[in-house]
């Protein structure tokens, strides 16, 4: 997987950026590096306005050469996946000033990796899973699917999730801190021994690659 970082000085270079055709929308990604139409990319944005790095996916419409005496930037055009509407949403609303979007994310210290990652996942204390999604992944914590409804905040879940590259299921603990309506609970994981941060990042250096 492809990641694509680009470094925003200011709310008026991220409306530059974002192209709003379509249900999730796009963005204009300034890049040397040739991208084929149909590769799915990530983009990396990092601003003073934004409280936490936004990672978000999506696919490549097309992409051109620089023409540097018309002042053309090399770059990809790129739509956004329709599971990234959340975050392209959450891009728009910054345009609507710096301000009102500083709890719209917690603050974090890992930039969460967009995924579809297929788990399993029981509450502390319980035998009976349900099988589902992880949306985003870092070494600090997830964001889950759970349609049949968020769960209360504080409740204790062991996720069970199978890193690419390997044959045995990982199991991770983790404490839900936010919800992502209308079906996203938030986790952040906790480590029940001295190994448990090594093995995430492990983890997500494997769905990096991709």
């Amino acid at each position: 997987m492809r990641v694509v970082k680009l470094r925003l000085r200011d709310v008026g270079e991220l409306k530059d950026a974002l192209r709003h055709e379509g249900h999730a929308g796009g963005m204009f990604l300034p890049t040397t590096t040739p991208l084929q139409a149909g590769e799915e990319v990530v983009a990396e944005l990092a601003a003073p306005f934004l409280p936490n790095k936004v990672l978000i996916r999506g696919q490549v419409r097309s992409w051109r050469q620089a023409v540097p005496r018309l002042r053309i930037r090399a770059g990809a055009e790129v739509r956004f996946l329709a599971a990234e509407k959340p975050k392209r949403d959450f891009l728009l609303a910054c345009l609507g000033g710096a301000e009102g979007t500083r709890q719209v994310s917690p603050k974090r210290r890992h930039a969460r990796l967009p995924v579809d990652v297929p788990v399993r996942y029981r509450l502390l204390g319980r035998t009976d899973g349900h099988d589902s999604l992880i949306r985003e992944i870092s070494a600090g914590g997830a964001l889950l699917v759970t349609p049949g409804g968020l769960l209360p905040l504080e409740t204790e879940v062991i996720l069970e999730l199978r890193p690419p590259g390997t044959l045995s299921a990982l199991e991770v603990a983790g404490r839900v801190s936010y919800h992502a309506p209308p079906d996203g609970t938030g986790l952040r994981f906790v480590y029940r021994d001295g190994g448990g941060s090594r093995r995430l990042r492990e983890v997500v250096r494997r769905l990096r690659k991709g």
